[in-house]
């Protein structure tokens, strides 16, 4: 993608006809996969069309408001406004320039594990999954809680959802890895300084677009009752379903649904996208393997120090990026630290 692709209106609008004329045919709808690739295809043209069609608006507001000014009328607040509006748009576009992956347009399924340390790096890891959903939620994005195993006495032991948007998986590649925190702990009654750390792993959702070969007989299937948050899904029966993979050793579970079918669905749609996912790192033959992030929860392995005493400062050590203010970033204003990351990838 570049920025020629992205305000080449009549050119977006072209490519769109043409696609509404593809799903106008009804024959499109017996083939899974084509039907799929054009849906997605539609929808990030309709996107692209909706950012042109928001960087006219605003370029035009701004314009009115400078002509306002000429003619005396103070106008410094709404057009500092609308210059930061218009700013922060056209950084969103830039970023998405720099989503060119196959896959970068998908959906994403993230996984939150803790590292040793008990209740304290269960707690860090429950943080995380919420700074991820209030990024998730500032981007207009859907999020699904797909399995969530609370720890004992706080936080969680693992917890997987679904990031429904477009370019989320392309977005969240730049959080893949372990994170770190240091924070003097609540739960220590000595008010000592604490180093917490938990991994983030994150998948593109495939669907049937894409072949996945998993024999049945590589497959352990495990069902137990839901339990954790979502009160309204919890209940007597063994509707949780626990996928392993036995060849690789992932896992998927989902919990969400009442109907032990409509999870088994789900954890295998996950365990699919995970597998794959693992099959393309090996191909890439990098020297870190798919599973590091979740192996060496330790020191040495960050990719991100969040620290909040001595002092507060927030460290990519991949960007070496900063951010001081810590709450805002906790709080899922993470574009900064994607940005950084995606101009850093494109560099090398």
């Amino acid at each position: 993608m570049s920025f020629r692709s992205i305000f080449d209106a009549p050119r977006l609008r072209q490519q769109l006809a043409e696609i509404e004329k593809k799903v106008a045919d009804p024959g499109l709808w017996s083939n899974p996969e084509q039907s799929q690739q054009i849906m997605r295809e539609r929808k990030r043209l309709e996107s692209a069309l909706g950012t042109v069609s928001d960087l006219a608006r605003r370029a035009g507001d701004v314009a009115a408001y400078f002509e306002l000014a000429r003619e005396g009328e103070e106008v410094t607040t709404d057009l500092k406004r609308e210059i930061d509006a218009l700013r922060a748009l056209v950084e969103k576009v830039e970023t998405e320039t720099l989503l060119s992956g196959e896959h970068d347009a998908r959906n994403a399924i993230v996984t939150i594990h803790p590292g040793a340390g008990g209740t304290e790096s269960q707690d860090w890891a429950e943080m995380l999954m919420r700074m991820y959903m209030r990024w998730a939620e500032r981007q207009g994005y859907e999020t699904v809680l797909n399995d969530y195993q609370p720890g004992e006495e706080a936080g969680i032991k693992s917890a997987t959802f679904t990031v429904n948007g477009l370019y989320a998986y392309g977005l969240l590649t730049s959080e893949i890895g372990v994170h770190r925190l240091v924070r003097i702990s609540p739960y220590d009654q000595a008010k000592r300084r604490h180093t917490s750390f938990a991994s983030v792993f994150v998948a593109p959702e495939i669907d049937e677009s894409i072949h996945v070969d998993i024999k049945p007989d590589d497959l352990r299937v495990d069902t137990y009752r839901s339990g954790g948050r979502g009160g309204q899904h919890v209940n007597t029966t063994d509707s949780a379903v626990r996928i392993t993979h036995l060849p690789t050793g992932i896992v998927a579970s989902c919990q969400n649904e009442r109907s032990q079918h409509k999870n088994r669905e789900r954890a295998m749609k996950m365990l699919r996208s995970k597998i794959y996912e693992f099959e393309l790192e090996k191909k890439k033959a990098v020297s870190k393997k798919l599973e590091d992030s979740k192996l060496d929860i330790d020191f040495g392995s960050q990719i991100r120090s969040y620290v909040l005493h001595p002092y507060r400062l927030i460290k990519d050590h991949r960007t070496k990026l900063e951010v001081g203010d810590v709450d805002r970033v906790i709080d899922g204003d993470l574009q900064p630290f994607i940005r950084a990351f995606l101009l850093m990838r494109r560099e090398k």
